[in-house]
């Protein structure tokens, strides 16, 4: 039988301790740039900037930036690099080992070199990077319904957000799903692109404890969408009777 650590909904709780280890470089590699890049294009849009890492360890991310449209009026940051390894997953979940991630930002969000100096503004990019890295550096994985919090103690992203953590889900502001969720790459090797939905401590607690069925029923009713919203309602306060 499993010794696999579970939350009260059976879902496993895998716990990531920092190791002393040595810097090891990372430099991007063009095809996967390439191939990345082509895909956002084609499924979400024109590749407007692209934010490089100047110095990398264990995988070197970019993040690549789609501008706000009349038709889909928000930004959309698509992490690149984070496939360029496997992820360490478990036993049956050899085709999930590689993924990228991408986030939502409204349409005034600072998406800039000078708006990136204020936390305030960079959070979600520092959060793109330090997720894409972590199932390197801790040898992990993550998939859809995964919750991380924001460090330990867990805090907020920021001075302007009451925010926590984070949960991976499949992107709902891209048309064509079926088509974008996947990117086949080789037989051996298919990316997955996840979206990060910010969620408060509160909503983390209540997935733990009733599943995360039950916490996107509570986010659906208040009309959480994948576009951030740093003063959005908390879905659980009432659940635990904090209003």
């Amino acid at each position: 039988m499993s010794n696999q650590e579970r939350s009260p909904s059976g879902q496993p709780v895998y716990r990531h301790e920092a190791k002393e280890r040595e810097h090891v470089p990372a430099y991007g590699d063009e095809d996967t740039i390439d191939r990345i890049t082509k895909h956002v294009e084609n499924h979400i849009g024109p590749v407007q900037t692209v934010f490089h890492e100047l110095v990398s360890d264990l995988v070197h991310i970019d993040v690549l930036v789609v501008a706000p449209t009349k038709e889909r009026n928000f930004y959309t940051l698509v992490t690149c690099g984070m496939s360029d390894q496997p992820m360490t997953v478990p036993p049956g979940a050899e085709a999930y080992r590689y993924a990228e991630l991408m986030i939502s930002l409204p349409p005034d969000w600072e998406v800039s070199e000078k708006g990136f100096r204020k936390e305030e503004s960079y959070w979600p990019i520092r959060s793109l990077k330090t997720l894409a890295r972590m199932p390197h550096e801790y040898n992990t994985w993550l998939y859809a319904m995964h919750t991380i919090p924001n460090g330990n103690p867990v805090e907020p992203f920021a001075a302007n957000t009451k925010l926590t953590g984070m949960m991976l889900y499949v992107p709902a502001t891209v048309q064509a799903i079926n088509e974008f969720f996947v990117l086949p790459v080789s037989p051996e090797k298919e990316v997955r692109f996840f979206n990060l939905i910010p969620l408060y401590s509160e909503e983390m607690d209540y997935k733990l404890k009733h599943g995360a069925d039950a916490l996107l029923d509570k986010l659906s009713k208040i009309g959480v969408t994948d576009i951030i919203n740093i003063a959005r309602k908390n879905s659980c306060k009432k659940w635990l009777g904090l209003f």
